[in-house]
């Protein structure tokens, strides 16, 4: 029977539950075990798919295509386990699902209630959240409650893990509450109670944590953990210091020094050899010391809040690790180049490569196009992705291929030059280009999820890939085919297209237009692990190593 820990959150969000929660998981399964990881998310979104970058950060896609929590991508980065939609489930899919049933007369006529209804559910989604893992295999489900305790958005959902952690019986469940014990510099000392409050709050509700990780911008002296120790009727063996360290990659050993994962299967009655950190050492090391620098320049519009990009600056940090490459990140607004021709040449011309990643919406595009046509003409390596391979494909129209009225009719409805356009807009009986109703919505269907397709032999993409590239994909619009031999007679190579519809996946510039210039449609910095890195990505930093 597949064991469980539910990780819970208390005094402010924020503090990397989920990072935390991945960390502990990889220790567990260093040591042997089947792990799989949940996020519960307690907003009433169906999924996180239409909400600001800004607000929320990062969408995460998963291989069978779900718009999910960006923890999820730090689950993959730290386990083996590849996440699914049954992963990840929020509020207002659960009310979503057991409305449903209501309308079906599946409760036969009863008041439909949060207890028993929507905690029942809840239960319902994480068994099979579980049991969609490690095929059916899974040892031990970890299972990330969003949110802080005292909210009344998570309620139901410590509710259902109290009544799950009863029903299975002591053995089979542990919690594990992270809390902040912060650092007042006017009194000069660490304070402890708002650490005991939230464990309170846990307990009016029924749950007694069994470990605690105590967050903090330095290392918890003995006597402090002692105090919370006492106070929060926890061993205090069982708090852990879980102090601010300058790469998450450290996270593994600082929980395993502290014996977090034996509290654990301890409390799981779980007998298995002692946790393995060599690899996360290894890690840590090749950050620690590289041979080699290089600056990046990421041109986007969500530079307020870095953690729209955050499976991004991760790969490009494993790219680093693999490569002995310090990988410096500058972040550069797009909107600062709209009408800064000036501004364009002093921000990039000190970069040792430029990227464009993917985005939605008009504004900062022409930012974006204008770093581009820096990075092409200048012959600085350039990795676009999704929206940032359909800028590069306007950017060479317009100033290489004859399209000077190149755009996207996501830009702009009315497009003469449509290079870039929903399917549906061109793909008519006729073959003509279609034009949408300005009175309609954005209209198309998300292409989501891991999709593969062939890769054109002696290109550069060939060289990355081998013969055939599979990548998670999440966008809307497409590379008109209309205009794909104007391009390629330019010069422009469309080194990988989808098998079925011929839509251009990856493009490239031949080596006598620019040493290394590559826009890929799909999302690679999903499948990047620290383990393993990335192909495309490694090439990239080489490519700026080799142009120093």
């Amino acid at each position: 029977m597949t064991k469980y820990v539910f990780v819970t959150g208390g005094v402010v969000s924020s503090l990397g539950k989920g990072i935390a929660a991945a960390s502990l998981a990889a220790l567990l399964e260093s040591r042997g075990l089947k792990v799989t990881m949940l996020k519960l998310d307690p907003y009433i979104n169906v999924d996180p798919g239409t909400m600001s970058p800004i607000q929320h950060g990062e969408v995460f896609v998963t291989e069978d295509g779900a718009e999910t929590d960006l923890d999820l991508g730090h689950y993959e980065r730290f386990i083996s386990a590849k996440m699914r939609k049954s992963n990840n489930f929020t509020t207002g899919q659960i009310y979503e699902s057991v409305l449903r049933k209501e309308r079906r007369g599946e409760y036969l006529g009863k008041t439909v209630q949060v207890i028993p209804h929507i905690t029942n559910e809840i239960q319902l989604f994480i068994e099979r959240g579980a049991a969609a893992s490690n095929n059916g295999q899974t040892d031990v489900a970890i299972v990330e409650i969003g949110g802080t305790v005292g909210d009344i958005e998570s309620l139901p959902f410590l509710e259902s893990v109290r009544q799950m952690s009863l029903r299975m019986g002591r053995g089979n469940s542990a919690f594990v509450h992270l809390t902040l014990v912060p650092y007042i510099a006017g009194a000069g000392e660490l304070k402890t109670k708002p650490t005991q409050h939230s464990v309170q709050k846990l307990r009016e509700i029924g749950i007694i944590p069994h470990a605690l990780l105590c967050r903090a911008d330095r290392p918890i002296p003995e006597d402090e953990c002692a105090k919370i120790s006492m106070f929060s009727n926890i061993p205090v063996n069982a708090v852990v210091s879980v102090y601010d360290v300058d790469t998450i990659y450290k996270v593994p050993r600082l929980l395993f020094e502290q014996g977090l994962d034996q509290v654990i299967c301890d409390e799981l009655r779980i007998d298995a050899p002692p946790a393995n950190v060599e690899l996360w050492d290894k890690l840590v090391t090749a950050l620690e010391h590289p041979q080699h620098e290089i600056t990046i320049g990421m041109v986007g519009k969500y530079m307020d809040l870095t953690e729209s990009y955050k499976s991004l600056i991760e790969a490009l940090r494993h790219a680093g690790i693999h490569n002995q490459t310090q990988v410096n990140i500058e972040y550069i607004d797009s909107e600062d180049f709209e009408n800064n021709e000036a501004e364009v040449n002093a921000q990039l011309s000190k970069l040792d490569a430029i990227l464009v990643p993917g985005g939605f919406g008009k504004r900062g595009t022409e930012g974006k196009i204008r770093a581009i046509q820096y990075a092409r003409e200048n012959k600085v390596p350039y990795l676009g992705i999704c929206l940032g391979m359909q800028l590069a494909v306007i950017e060479y129209a317009r100033h290489v291929a004859g399209l000077p009225k190149a755009n996207s009719t996501e830009f702009d409805s009315h497009a003469t030059q449509p290079v870039v356009a929903l399917i549906t807009e061109w793909m008519g009986e006729d073959g003509s280009l279609q034009k949408r109703d300005e009175a309609s919505d954005l209209g198309g269907t998300m292409r989501l999820g891991s999709q593969s397709c062939p890769v054109k032999a002696g290109t550069k993409a060939h060289q990355i890939y081998g013969s055939t590239v599979t990548e998670r994909h999440r966008h809307r619009y497409e590379v008109n085919t209309q205009f794909t031999e104007q391009l390629e007679k330019a010069g422009m190579v469309i080194s990988a297209r989808t098998p079925t519809e011929n839509l251009p996946e990856m493009m490239e510039l031949p080596e006598s237009q620019h040493p290394w210039f590559i826009g890929v449609q799909f999302h690679p910095e999903f499948t990047s692990t620290p383990r393993d890195g990335h192909p495309l990505f490694s090439a990239f930093v080489q490519a700026a190593l080799k142009g120093k």
